[in-house]
């Protein structure tokens, strides 16, 4: 605004005061447009327990791969030292998981432990309701997304126990990038997320949420600006930029799950060679309690 010395507004404000009508709005004015609601609004779910507190021990900073299904004890073996990784993703439950995972039990956790792998437990199962991935088409109800994030929950202990995964232990809720034109939709993964982190809270485990960083953390970002809770314990962000850290990016700001609860997954499907066995993963930098 331009600023007007005394005699000047004196006069603009004789001008304004004469081209406003009876009712009180300027001539030719429209009425003021009344603000959009929020794209996410605030839920609050009850969260006795919190979170298990977070062990030092626990932490661990550093590189990480996933692969669609749990690598054979030989792989790891032939990586552990010789790659970059310390850490391997592992799809451990879910209705709607990519691959089958017929070697992963508990021996083959007791084993790949032993030789100091940590891990990244993830769970897939209801996907968005705008979801358009035809390979996962079961989709979140959203009159009933907290429940059946709690229900998730449920199932997802089951596994990580049956594999040998304690309490404290995180796991991450994987909800691939959906649209975002539906506010709808982006509610009712958020209020399926907190669900989910209720339910795992309730019975000591930690929280976990993936997704793209365009998509479901941008969601989950807003809740946690409109304070929603419970809020997942440590945040996983697909953006495929090749910067292999958990710096701030998009709506993923210096003030949420900034206290080592991050981890970026910064390239998919790349094929690497170490010690002569071959996989196909997806490259990650962590900064956040795992699973070990």
């Amino acid at each position: 605004m331009r600023y007007l010395r005394p005699a000047a507004l004196a006069a603009a404000s004789l001008v304004l005061l004469l081209a406003i009508d009876g009712a009180g709005v300027s001539a030719g004015a429209t009425a003021p447009v009344a603000a959009a609601a929020p794209r996410i609004r605030a839920t609050v779910l009850p969260d006795r327990s919190g979170p298990p507190a977070q062990r030092v021990r626990d932490l661990y900073s550093g590189a990480a791969f996933d692969a669609c299904t749990a690598p054979p004890l030989d792989t790891l073996r032939a990586w552990h030292g010789t790659s970059p990784y310390g850490a391997v993703g592992i799809y451990t439950s879910g209705s709607q998981r990519g691959c089958a995972q017929p070697g992963l039990t508990a021996d083959w956790v007791r084993q790949a432990r032993a030789m100091g792998w940590r891990f990244l437990p993830v769970h897939v199962g209801l996907q968005a309701p705008c979801s358009e991935l035809k390979g996962k088409p079961q989709r979140i109800d959203p009159a009933r997304a907290a429940q059946q994030g709690r229900a998730e929950a449920a199932e997802a202990v089951r596994s990580l126990t049956a594999v040998g995964l304690g309490k404290g232990s995180p796991v991450f809720l994987d909800i691939e990038a959906y649209p975002m034109q539906d506010p709808a939709c982006g509610q009712a993964v958020v209020d399926f997320a907190l669900g989910w982190t209720q339910g795992l809270h309730a019975v000591g485990y930690r929280s976990g949420f993936y997704s793209s960083l365009d998509s479901g953390v941008a969601d989950l970002a807003a809740a946690a600006r409109a304070g929603s809770s419970p809020l997942p314990d440590t945040l996983w962000y697909a953006r495929w930029d090749d910067h292999a850290d958990t710096a701030d990016s998009g709506a993923l700001t210096s003030d949420l799950w900034a206290d080592r609860q991050r981890v970026h997954q910064y390239r998919g499907n790349v094929t690497e060679t170490y010690g002569g066995a071959t996989l196909t993963v997806d490259r990650n930098q962590v900064d956040a309690p795992l699973a070990g």
